[in-house]
């Protein structure tokens, strides 16, 4: 059934959401606009939003396929997907199999450790707080979440984990860290928002060559080839 595109619901800083007819059903477009340092740097990369679009719609079939449910519907065009309407919980996770980026500076630990075991974070969903980091007792007492949904996001974030590491490993890529969102939908959390090289760290085996976001934070130049490389690595 075809569905028609409605009024614009949310806008942030990579996506916008827009109705559909079905209410149940929300189209996700991908913009190209580009933020880091909770929005104090501003850029665009050229069709970073086709690129993003495309991985997560690939890891998002993936992670369905080895039973991790997920708001993907179905890709719409180069830059929109349909998925489910959720509720979005407002905590960030963040699973960290390599140290970089804010763990790094956070513990004084140089770049590059591979840690022992992945480490896994919750991250206040807030801009103006800087996404601060706090942990299940904050969660709980500000009725973010309950336990159960506590234990579910920690269970599925861990075998996001495992699946995405496997799937990118064979593609020549360590997977340093990344982001998640959950949401409620008809009493089931369900794994949202983006995965692509805007919400993970991608380094290259062997040279650790930065393939993500990274690029465009520290002015390292190639952005866009960058995220070229991956849409290759992922459906090339």
């Amino acid at each position: 059934m075809m569905l028609t595109k409605g009024a614009k619901m949310y806008e942030g800083k990579a996506k916008i959401l827009y109705e559909t007819d079905n209410p149940d059903r929300v189209i996700q477009y991908f913009k190209d606009d580009a933020t880091a340092f909770n929005a104090q740097k501003r850029g665009t990369i050229l069709d970073k939003g086709v690129v993003n679009n495309k991985i997560s719609a690939a890891m998002f079939k993936y992670l369905e396929a080895q039973g991790i449910a997920t708001h993907f519907v179905e890709p719409l065009s180069d830059r929109e997907m349909l998925v489910k309407r959720v509720q979005i919980i407002p905590l960030e996770v963040t699973i960290r199999n390599i140290v970089a980026g804010g763990m790094a500076k956070m513990l004084g630990i140089e770049e590059g450790l591979v840690l022992k075991q992945p480490v896994f974070e919750y991250h206040y969903k807030s801009d103006a707080l800087g996404d601060p980091l706090i942990n299940d007792d904050h969660a709980l007492a500000l009725g973010m979440a309950t336990e159960q949904e506590l234990r579910l996001i920690r269970e599925r974030s861990f075998q996001v984990n495992d699946a995405l590491k496997a799937y990118f490993a064979k593609r020549g890529i360590d997977l340093v860290d990344f982001k998640l969102e959950f949401g409620r939908h008809k009493g089931q959390i369900l794994l949202a928002d983006e995965i692509s090289p805007d919400t993970c760290r991608f380094w290259e085996q062997g040279s650790r060559r930065k393939l993500d976001k990274d690029r465009f934070r520290r002015d390292l130049g190639g952005v866009e080839e960058a995220y070229q490389e991956m849409l290759k690595r992922v459906v090339g």
